[in-house]
């Protein structure tokens, strides 16, 4: 082999291994935002589904008001809906644990089988939001994404933990 031929080969490597480079961040960088979407919307729908909780809990409050635990109840909701992002999940919990106090009994049964399916809601759309965030958190650790920057400026999520079910003694 000559060494004009040698250069050559060595070019159309070279070349091949950036474009192969270029399009491998490109699919990273593409998907990284297609998960970064992805957990924004299931961010808004675990707040959807706790908001929905938080109403649910006011009209428990409402329902019996002569109950001694409607005010904190009332005042647990409105506290969880009105929550930034940071406080939420202490709110929540706050919230999970006033629900599990309250006596199923004295309640309407429509707002018993309201307050399931509410939960259930939660539990689902914080398992969606979690695994979300779980597989952006994965590609976001990857060497090529950091050393790349192919998140962008976006910020690292958390995962969301709350108590899903507080039982009454």
């Amino acid at each position: 082999m000559t060494t004009s031929t040698i250069v050559a080969l060595a070019v159309a490597i070279a070349v091949a291994l950036l474009v192969w480079l270029v399009v491998l961040s490109a699919t990273r960088a593409s998907r990284m935002d297609r998960l970064n979407i992805r957990v924004d919307l299931a961010r808004q729908a675990l707040h959807t589904a706790l908001d929905r909780r938080a109403v649910v809990a006011r009209a428990i409050a409402a329902a019996d008001p002569h109950d001694p635990l409607s005010p904190a109840l009332t005042a647990a909701a409105d506290h969880a809906e009105g929550a930034d992002q940071a406080a939420r999940e202490a709110a929540e919990n706050r919230l999970s644990s006033v629900l599990g106090q309250t006596d199923p009994e004295r309640r309407v049964p429509a707002l018993t089988a309201e307050l399931a399916d509410a939960q259930i809601r939660v539990a689902m759309a914080r398992r969606f939001y979690n695994d979300a965030v779980r597989d952006a958190r994965a590609l976001g650790g990857r060497r090529m994404v950091r050393w790349l920057h192919l998140a962008g400026h976006s910020v690292r999520p958390d995962f969301f933990e709350i108590t899903e079910r507080v039982t009454r003694d």
